[in-house]
């Protein structure tokens, strides 16, 4: 039997110098040699059979760009400062806002000579099969090196240079500073230290570092966080491209056909569809009185493992739901659920193109058109603010449902297409409660993502004065640090607190004291929760857009410190965020709910529903029913709508998840009716009607003919009073009947009424028919007692005569 042509894959170093020079030649040659490290004949007949080549082993990253390598395992010969030290020269690291602090983005070495190295423990034997190398992240500067050494060891005194044979062998490095290089080894090197010793560079002697590597041992000392979690579900932790992700939704929609609907929220620039699978004891209908709950991810192509936590999410559920899992079950018939895996599919294809660790920190990051979605949002925050200053909150301004300005969301305006899908979608479902999963940090950042600065006082005249005034705004801005004031503060700030708290809290390593943060100073304080605009303020965010202009609170939840993790750590991932998807959904039904009607027990959509001492509102849906999260704690709550009178109630909130049913029955007013009678009237002021019915055309003018006549009869009585007066003749003695005013005038008018709330019907139908009555009564003397009274000569008493009684309406 002839022999077959040996497979490639495995060298002969134990078969001595003479082996390897053979193995060596027989590469130049494109040979390939035997197992055990005997040569191939090549006098061998060319017909035997064809050989299969065997793949060279793949080993993942050991995690310094993830940092489960962590600060104590990496060192250095030395270093330019504190802020360029070995554990700054991790893998896509970033620089800080100061490239000059404590947080640089590289390692350097103190000088430039051939004797530095950098060093990674990995705490146990490992079979390293190469290295990623990349440039020092700097705005100014251009420094990477170009050629280096390797060096093994396994107790870090005695160490070995990797050779090609000959001699040790030197390996090609980086071209720019911010492309990652990978550098595969010829063969695996089995040992626990790595060292790189830099030759030759551009620039200053700076790098970053990934190692790839397989644990070939357990941890040597008492150190276990190295170990890899590997989790008990039976789910597909793979990386999906488009198509894959396609497919395996369409496996689970096919797996639970009456708790799933796959639906598109819209498209991208290249025509790939954002797809969303809805999860619900009813999908694709809205029931009265189910919260609306989102998850989001791809917003950034280039950030993959929210995308796939939704892909393994989806068959948990689904799963789970199938097995009878109680909690999983009571998620699924009480919450509808929408799970977006990919917001941005055009920057994904970009990105794992390149593959897990060979894109740099932007590839993919972007839409096709070179958008960041998340800050593509319109920005409201500035409307709102401006409003709020001048005093027209809430009289003249809302404070929640800012409308969009006009011209934002146009085909060829700022806004991205991927972005316009999105509000589009936004607005369509009564969302409550949302998550974004982003990528390059490990914290929950709530809103709001842009700060609010302080106003500034006016400039007095006075230097002192001005100088005084100085120091305590600057006292006043420490004191709102030192305090824990942030500057952007929501009206819901303790709610999104504790929303952030239930996803960080429930995490594996997030809340972790001594992780720090992935690339500059811990904004979290070791909480893992961060407000946005402290961290990293921006304008236009989809958090800011969510809360003022919808009813959903949206924050972003930023899985770990490598945007694009590889297959091997996707298992380590979900058990890390499973508990923390799950209780974050649950948090969607804390606070209150209910339905508001009228009294007949119709719906009212678009109500108002306001909480004491929260300046935010919600609204109701279609159904006239709300959600509202709130903290534990009693409540006073006011609903409003168009045309009906305003209720009020207080409403007790529990520690316990669930909801409490605030129902409210509203009466109609009739505000509703006076506000449409203002607009037809241009809104100028309302006359009162009389109660005859409403103004003829013309009745004006025979009003004005009235009021004249009126003033002409009584100047006639006044005129007759005192021709009276003045034709009797003097009395020679007191007479025993008093004299008497002649004429008594009496106006009675009801006074306006000033309400500050609508009236009742009674009161309206009582305002509208008031009537001016004017009562005037007038004494005059008797024209046939004149004569006899001049006769005696004495005075003559005065008789009244008329009451006139005038009623306005009448006329």
């Amino acid at each position: 039997e002839k022999t077959k042509k040996p497979k490639k894959g495995v060298s002969g170093k134990e078969d001595g110098d003479e082996d390897k020079w053979r193995e060596e030649k027989a590469k130049d040659h494109k040979e390939k040699p035997k197992k055990g490290g005997k040569n191939w004949d090549p006098d061998e007949e060319e017909e035997e059979e064809e050989e299969v080549p065997v793949e060279r082993k793949k080993c993942p990253p050991i995690g310094l760009e993830s940092h489960r390598i962590e600060d104590d395992q990496l060192l250095a010969s030395s270093m330019l400062r504190h802020g360029l030290s070995a554990q700054r020269g991790r893998l896509n690291i970033q620089a800080g806002g100061n490239e000059d602090d404590f947080y640089d983005g590289a390692w350097c070495a103190e000088d430039d000579t051939q004797v530095q190295w950098l060093e990674v423990d990995t705490r146990r034997s490992t079979l390293f099969t190469g290295v990623i190398t990349q440039g020092r992240d700097s705005l100014f500067h251009d420094d990477f090196v170009t050629s280096f050494y390797i060096g093994f060891s396994n107790d870090s005194q005695k160490w070995s240079m990797y050779t090609n044979g000959y001699e040790e062998m030197l390996f090609s490095g980086n071209v720019d500073k911010d492309t990652p290089v990978p550098t595969l080894f010829p063969e695996p090197v089995v040992a626990r230290f790595i060292r790189i010793y830099p030759q030759s560079w551009n620039g200053s002697l700076c790098m970053r570092l990934e190692v790839l590597g397989c644990p070939m041992s357990n941890v040597v000392s008492y150190y276990s966080q190295n170990d890899v979690l590997t989790s008990t579900d039976n789910l597909d932790f793979r990386h999906h491209n488009y198509k894959d992700m396609r497919q395996l939704m369409k496996v689970v929609n096919e797996e639970c056909p009456n708790i799933t609907r796959i639906y598109n929220v819209g498209k991208s620039l290249r025509g790939l569809k954002i797809y969303a699978m809805e999860i619900s004891d009813n999908p694709g209908d809205h029931e009265t009185g189910e919260p609306e709950f989102r998850y989001t991810a791809g917003l950034h192509g280039n950030e993959v493992l929210g995308r796939e936590l939704l892909l393994l999410l989806m068959q948990f559920l689904c799963k789970e739901f199938n097995d009878g899992n109680p909690r999983v079950t009571s998620l699924v018939r009480d919450t509808r659920i929408h799970l977006v895996p990919s917001l941005n599919p055009d920057g994904y294809e970009v990105a794992s193109y390149a593959g897990s660790e060979l894109g740099n920190w932007a590839l993919g990051h972007w839409t096709e058109e070179g958008y960041d979605i998340f800050e593509n949002f319109p920005e409201l925050n500035s409307i709102l603010w401006s409003a709020e200053e001048r005093k027209q909150v809430p009289s003249k301004m809302p404070n929640h449902h800012i409308p969009v300005p006009e011209g934002l969301l146009v085909e060829n305006g700022t806004v991205a297409l991927e972005t316009r899908a999105i509000i589009a979608w936004m607005e369509k479902i009564p969302f409550v409660l949302g998550a974004n999963f982003q990528g390059g940090e490990k914290l929950v950042s709530y809103p709001y993502d842009m700060g609010r600065t302080l106003k500034e006082s006016p400039v007095d005249p006075y230097r002192a004065r001005v100088t005084r005034q100085e120091e305590e705004e600057e006292d006043y801005r420490e004191e709102f640090e030192e305090e824990g004031h942030e500057p952007g503060k929501t009206p819901d700030q303790a709610i999104f607190r504790w929303l952030a708290i239930a996803y960080a809290s429930s995490h594996r390593t997030m809340t972790e004291l001594s992780r720090g943060s992935c690339h500059a100073e811990d904004y979290t304080g070791g909480m893992g929760i961060v407000n946005g605009a402290k961290w990293r303020p921006l304008s236009g965010s989809m958090n800011d857009f969510s809360y003022l202009h919808t009813n959903c609170l949206e924050l972003s939840v930023y899985l770990g410190c490598d945007k694009f993790p590889h297959e091997s750590q996707l298992q380590e991932e979900w058990e890390s965020n499973k508990e923390s998807l799950l209780a974050f959904m649950e948090q969607v039904h804390r606070g209150i709910k209910g339905v508001v009607t009228d009294q007949r027990g119709d719906p009212i959509a678009n109500a108002t529903v306001s909480v004491a001492e929260i300046n935010h509102d919600v609204m109701t849906a279609s159904e006239g029913d709300y959600w509202r999260i709130l903290n534990p704690g009693e409540y006073r709550v006011t609903v409003r709508a168009e045309g009906f009178t305003p209720s009020s109630k207080t409403c007790i909130v529990g520690f316990d998840i669930g909801a409490t049913h605030c129902n409210f029955i509203l009466a109609r007013s009739n505000w509703k009716r006076i506000r449409e009678i203002m607009a037809m009237n241009g809104k100028r002021p309302i006359r009162r009607l009389p109660p005859g019915g409403p103004r003829r055309p013309g009745s004006g003018t025979l009003t004005q003919q009235q009021l004249h006549r009126r003033k002409l009869w009584r100047e006639r009585m006044m005129r007759r009073k005192l021709n009276a007066t003045s034709s009797a003749p003097k009395p020679t003695a007191t007479p025993t009947t008093p004299m008497i005013t002649t004429t008594t005038t009496t106006t009675t008018m009801a006074p306006p009424v000033h309400r500050s709330e609508p009236p009742t019907d009674e009161a309206f139908v009582t305002w509208e028919t008031e009537t001016e009555v004017y009562t005037e009564i007038v004494t005059e003397l008797v024209e046939e007692e004149t004569e006899t009274w001049e006769a005696s000569s004495t005075a003559r008493p005065l008789t009244t005569v008329e009451t006139y009684t005038i009623n306005f309406g009448d006329f």
